[in-house]
């Protein structure tokens, strides 16, 4: 990638399982997962899922709170997630991960209309949790 404009790299999620957390991302929102097989050998600290080309989710266990010395207090942070991560998705995708997640038997909020976003009004969204109670907004703009 050449093109150097600021965007989104990663957002850590605290998981209590990064490898159940991983299956979960794959199976219901079609995630790409990576460095499971590192994780589970013990080489590196966790796993991610891939968002898109330029963006992952890292599944950070709980267990990783003590080596958080980036600053202080950053070892607070374990277990507690952020607010939700927001997801645009196309149309079609939206209502397949809605039906899939409901399928699944994973609880979705209602419908919003017209929620404001990084690329202005969405014509949809939802929500729903993650095993691990993080949430995820999903939405489409077209």
């Amino acid at each position: 990638m050449t093109d150097n404009t600021t965007r989104l790299d990663h957002v850590v999620l605290w998981v209590r399982d990064p490898v159940a957390a991983a299956g979960f991302y794959e199976k219901n929102l079609g995630l790409e997962p990576l460095r499971l097989t590192e994780y589970a050998a013990g080489t590196v600290s966790f796993p991610s899922v891939r968002l898109n080309e330029e963006t992952i989710l890292d599944l950070a266990p709980h267990s990783l709170a003590a080596r958080m010395r980036v600053l202080p207090g950053a070892d607070d942070s374990a277990g507690h997630p952020v607010n939700h991560v927001c997801l645009s998705l196309p149309a079609d995708d939206f209502d397949a991960l809605r039906a899939r997640l409901e399928e699944r038997s994973v609880p979705v909020s209602e419908l919003s209309h017209d929620s404001y976003g990084a690329r202005g009004m969405a014509r949809r969204s939802f929500y729903f949790g993650d095993p691990d109670g993080n949430i995820i907004e999903a939405r489409h703009y077209d």
